[in-house]
């Protein structure tokens, strides 16, 4: 679920790029970077530009992408034959540079030493594996005066924040509150002096995403003054967080952008 107009993006076609590189940056955490040729046509925007991820199948010598762009993609893909289709992931640039693009991957392994598609690849990732891109735009996008920033999210939306903070211009002055499965998850980034940001672990193995950086906003002691609000990550956070800052904080709805990435306990299709 979604509530906010994105900041299109420039130019988009779906990209071939290649793995470059990969690394395990903390305990819950991949790091891919992609390059190749297709990497030249892509714009980047800063703040939260996120884009949709190709991936092949098990077993798929070639990664069938659609060649249209827009919206157009999307039936494109639905009319290829499944086993061909290539699964399809949300992803959030981390970094960018002229020679490779950074995403993080929160990668999931349970019990059985299963994981989603996404996971997987980044577990294995190397260099000259291929995948697909589809830049999407910026969804950080405020539209009403504000005096300061609130960003709030779980691990999945730490990419979100990141880009953020490093695009707001040095003297924004705001709250971030980002929760991650393990302190050592946390990450070092540019960040404005005047946007406190606080990081919140679960620590607790089998702790539902999400919960804490609700917990924390709601008990926060935050600015005065008209803000802006942006959630991102698990569906109840987002939605939560909304009703709580409407609700608790007297924030007009106006001024509260939210996207629920994902739903705990509901595997992507």
């Amino acid at each position: 679920m979604a509530n906010y107009k994105i900041r299109k993006p420039v130019d988009p076609h779906v990209l071939l790029l290649e793995v470059t590189g990969s690394e395990r940056i903390s305990p819950n955490i991949v790091r891919v970077t992609f390059g190749g040729e297709g990497l030249a046509r892509f714009t980047p925007l800063g703040f939260d530009q996120w884009f949709r991820l190709f991936l092949p199948r098990p077993g798929q010598d070639t990664l069938k992408l659609p060649t249209r762009a827009s919206g157009l993609w999307y039936a494109q893909y639905l009319a290829t034959a499944k086993p061909k289709r290539p699964f399809v992931r949300n992803y959030t640039v981390r970094a960018y540079r002229p020679d490779g693009l950074d995403v993080d991957f929160v990668v999931h392994v349970d019990a059985a030493g299963h994981s989603g598609p996404a996971s997987a690849f980044a577990l294995a990732a190397k260099p000259g594996d291929r995948a697909g891109l589809l830049d999407q735009g910026v969804g950080y996008n405020p539209r009403a005066d504000h005096d300061w920033t609130l960003l709030v999210a779980d691990e999945t939306g730490l990419p979100a924040v990141a880009g953020i903070c490093e695009s707001l211009p040095g003297d924004a002055s705001g709250v971030a509150v980002v929760e991650v499965p393990s302190l050592a998850d946390r990450q070092e980034f540019r960040v404005p002096a005047g946007v406190d940001l606080r990081w919140v672990a679960r620590d607790e193995p089998g702790g539902v995403p999400g919960q804490l950086a609700l917990a924390t906003l709601r008990a926060a002691r935050l600015p005065s003054g008209p803000v802006w609000a942006y959630l991102v990550g698990e569906s109840a956070l987002v939605t939560g967080g909304r009703r709580h800052l409407v609700e608790e904080r007297a924030v007009p709805k106006g001024n509260i952008d939210f996207i629920g990435y994902w739903r705990h306990g509901h595997a992507a299709m």
